[in-house]
Formats: C-alpha cells, structure tokens, sequence
C-alpha cells in the first residue's frame, strides 16, 4: 500500500499475503500478478465441474479469470485479513491461511527487501518467476528470481522464526504424528 500519494508501495508482504488469501477463496492456480499504478492485476485460471447431461459423467471446464484490484481494494483486503487473524480461526470459521496466502507472503517478504519500483510475477506448477524493476546508479533495471517450489516451502517453514514466533517442535523422521522429539 502507499503511505500517501505519489509514495512507492510499502510493505509487499502484507498486500500479496490479502491477495493470496482471495486467490485460495476463489480456487485460482497457474496465477500471474503484475502491479499497475493504481493497484495490481492478477489471472489465473480455476476449473469447473459440470454436468453436461443427467447420463454422463460431470466435466471440467478450464476458463482464465482476470482481476484488477486498486489500492482502495488492496486496503479492504488487508483490513479483512487483519480482522480475521484478530479473531483467529478457532473463534470465526475461518481456515487457516491457505498455500497462495503463505507462498504469497514469502514472496511478499522477498519483494520487501529487495525495494523495486514495479513488480511482475506468474507461477508455472508451484514454481515462480519474479521480475522486479529495480533503480540502479545508471538507471532502472529489470532484476530476475526464480523460487521453485521447494525453495519456497522452505522459506515458509522459516517464517515463524523470522517473525520471532516459535513453531511446536517436529516429530523425527518416520515417527507417528503428533511424536514429540525427545532429549
């Protein structure tokens, strides 16, 4: 979101987290996000049963949904993502945070740290491509990143440490679930 106007965005982490969570909602996947000056633009496709016919089988139609989102709707977004952590999953029905709200907010927290001034990205099979306008001493410059889909469950594994949270211990390798480590 922009502080104010004519400021660059800030904090990528929390507005592609709000994005994430919409595209968990509606059932996208295969997604591309490019930012616009007003806000950003995402697509990506979902697939649909339907019945063609009381007798045959249901079939699934593959259509490519498009989606701008302005600033004032980033802003909802973010504020609906707050409430609901506020009020956590156990008190309102809600899921836990879906794997586009984590994958999006590592990337989110990437994207943070490298300070671009524009922001295009899609995703093929778990794997993403990030392509950041960056200033440079000579100018701007397109910058480059690839996370594969492993790099990125890794960076999400990382995040509660990051944030200064602690996650439960994990049980050893081919123990039964909920195995506690022992010392």
């Amino acid at each position: 979101m922009r502080i104010y106007e004519g400021s660059p965005r800030q904090d990528y982490e929390e507005v592609l987290r709000s994005i994430g969570a919409f595209v968990d909602q509606r059932g996208l996947r295969e997604i591309l996000l490019a930012e616009a000056p007003d806000g950003f633009i995402v697509q990506g496709i979902v697939g649909q049963t339907q019945d063609s016919s009381a007798w045959s089988d249901p079939s699934m139609t593959i259509t490519k949904e498009t989606y701008t989102f302005l600033d004032e709707d980033i802003a909802r977004f973010l504020e609906d993502s707050q409430a609901r952590r506020r009020a956590g999953p156990e008190n309102d029905g809600s899921p836990m945070a879906g794997p586009y709200e984590r994958t999006m907010r590592v990337i989110g927290r990437y994207i943070d740290d490298q300070k671009p001034k524009d922001v295009f990205f899609f995703e093929q099979e778990g794997a993403y491509v990030l392509r950041l306008l960056m200033n440079t001493r000579v100018g701007s410059k397109h910058q480059l990143a690839e996370f594969t889909a492993s790099d990125l469950d890794s960076m999400v594994r990382q995040g509660p440490g990051l944030r200064g949270e602690h996650e439960p211990p994990q049980p050893p390798d081919g123990a039964p679930e909920g195995a506690q480590p022992t010392e």
